[in-house]
């Protein structure tokens, strides 16, 4: 059985893109691969600093991930830093990376061109505590989405720095880029799906609070009477996410009878995320009452991370002889 390895940033409640994006993938690996999943909160560093805030989107991010479906029993679930193996070889990484070649990541121009974040030594580096959170593991293959291929391709070209200077060490992982992967529309109607714009579904919101992000969606102003076009429209398209093909062929011919308003679609959308989600939703408030188990998930998850680090890091220091 292969091994996959997937990191995800604790950055704050997760929405319908964040699922639909990654978090079903991850979920529906776990019975095809042997799976690594780490909440990445050394990674958070470069934009949380409040600790408050770290515990508690981290508590979440692992709330969210089990009341969505991960198995402990088969995805081995920590957090980045009870791993402390990450750190040191990432250090080992950076003392053989030259400069030019970070300064080359896309990640780091763009924060730059942008002036999102601090450019931070943390942010310049992050590519190279993203290898080695990769390459501590020896995968096989990393599910990425188009644009976070370079990632791989870093860590691939770390991996073949180190086996350069230091002898065989670590494999190459591949990157496995999922095809039709759905780009989710934000409530805006114009944007992806993203915090940063404003305009998510959260899907475990409360219900009024969801039904609110629902009936804010823009559409345009075709009546109530005249027949609507269904590609054009946002909610139709968030109700394709989610719904089964009866489903989304029945509320296609509405659209293009007339007399069915948007209004009446949203509602109908609320009502299928509700029933979709209603599941998870029920089983986050149960494992709310006992977060001693999600604690015991994480420890347990890096104890079992921490045998496949050690041994990499065993291998690592004699290779470079500091053992």
């Amino acid at each position: 059985m292969k091994r996959i390895l997937s990191g995800v940033q604790p950055s704050g409640k997760i929405h319908l893109g964040n699922y639909l994006g990654a978090i079903r993938q991850h979920i529906e690996m776990q019975n095809k691969f042997e799976c690594f999943l780490f909440i990445a909160d050394l990674h958070a560093l470069t934009t949380v600093r409040d600790a408050k805030i770290m515990r508690e989107n981290t508590l979440n991010l692992a709330l969210d991930y089990l009341a969505l479906g991960l198995d402990p029993e088969k995805t081995i679930f920590f957090k980045q830093s009870d791993v402390p193996e990450h750190c040191e070889l990432a250090w080992i990484f950076d003392c053989i990376t030259p400069m030019g070649f970070l300064e080359r990541a896309h990640a780091w121009k763009d924060a730059q061109a942008k002036g999102k974040k601090d450019t931070t030594v943390g942010l310049f580096n992050y590519p190279i505590l993203m290898a080695a959170d990769i390459l501590l593991y020896q995968p096989d293959v990393i599910p990425v989405g188009q644009d976070q291929k370079q990632h791989v391709e870093i860590s691939r070209d770390t991996a073949l720095n180190f086996n350069k200077h230091f002898g065989e060490t670590f494999k190459l992982p591949e990157p496995y880029i999922k095809e039709n992967v759905a780009t989710v529309r934000g409530t805006d109607g114009v944007n992806k799906m993203s915090k940063s714009y404003g305009n998510v579904i959260e899907i475990f919101a409360e219900e009024k609070v969801l039904q609110k992000q629902v009936m804010s969606i823009v559409t345009d102003s075709t009546p109530i009477e005249s027949p609507k076009d269904p590609k054009k429209c946002t909610v139709f398209h968030l109700y394709e996410c989610v719904a089964m093909s009866t489903e989304i062929t029945n509320l296609k011919k509405k659209y293009e009878a007339g007399g069915f308003g948007y209004g009446d679609a949203k509602k109908e959308l609320l009502k299928k995320l509700l029933e979709y989600f209603g599941p998870a939703r029920k089983k986050r408030i149960e494992l709310q009452k006992n977060l001693r188990y999600v604690d015991e998930v994480l420890e347990k998850g890096a104890t079992n991370a921490r045998k496949i680090a050690s041994a990499t890091m065993a291998k690592v220091r004699r290779k470079i002889g500091t053992r």
